[in-house]
């Protein structure tokens, strides 16, 4: 029987459980989407939906300093402005929200929808992102647990490299998954890192 961490909301860290089934992660991926969207719904209230003008390129570009910094982290094992592992791979998360409603909305030249709208936008496709982790995360039986936070960020660095040779190619690809998987995939290993590294904390 494996020892895991559930995630209390009165006191925002994960206490260890014993888990017998994938119930536990079920709820462990849910509350990190919801600590994700809850920081998402507070910048929206500060700059609004102002990412909308973002062009898939920018967007892409966006991810890779991300992703790229939680390596360079890794690596370095020291920060020099403060900021950690966790919120970078939590800004991951709502950025790949954001890939997935641009994607489907297109750009824009100005903020064209409410922070209602936004919001609804977010939980539409937050959600999409959660099922699949869901079914996921029972056909690979957990295998996930047992990697690395590392193998996350280069893994996210590859899904990111992948998305720039597609928007490359105009999205004309021979059997390649579309940019939306990839999106979906980097929210998957995100999501993954934001849990793992909770964990640890609590370890501490």
């Amino acid at each position: 029987m494996a020892i895991y961490f559930a995630f209390c909301s009165v006191c925002s860290t994960f206490a260890p459980v014993m888990a017998k089934d994938l119930t536990l992660t079920n709820t462990q991926f849910e509350q990190a989407v919801k600590e994700c969207r809850a920081l998402f719904e507070k910048k929206l209230h500060d700059y609004g939906a102002s990412w909308r003008i973002l062009r898939p390129t920018a967007l892409t570009d966006q991810l890779f300093i991300k992703a790229k910094r939680i390596r360079s982290l890794e690596v370095k094992k020291e920060s020099l402005v403060g900021e950690g592992i966790r919120p970078e791979f939590i800004a991951l998360i709502n950025y790949g929200i954001v890939g997935l409603i641009q994607l489907s909305r297109g750009f824009a030249d100005t903020v064209d929808i409410s922070n209602k709208e936004a919001m609804a936008l977010y939980d539409q496709y937050a959600n999409e992102a959660l099922e699949l982790m869901k079914r996921k995360n029972h056909d690979y039986d957990e295998a996930w647990r047992d990697m690395r936070v590392s193998s996350y960020t280069d893994l996210i660095l590859t899904k990111i490299q992948r998305i720039k040779e597609i928007e490359d190619l105009q999205g004309q690809t021979l059997v390649s998954e579309g940019i939306d998987a990839n999106y979906m995939d980097i929210i998957n290993y995100a999501v993954f890192g934001v849990i793992k590294l909770s964990e640890k904390e609590q370890e501490c």
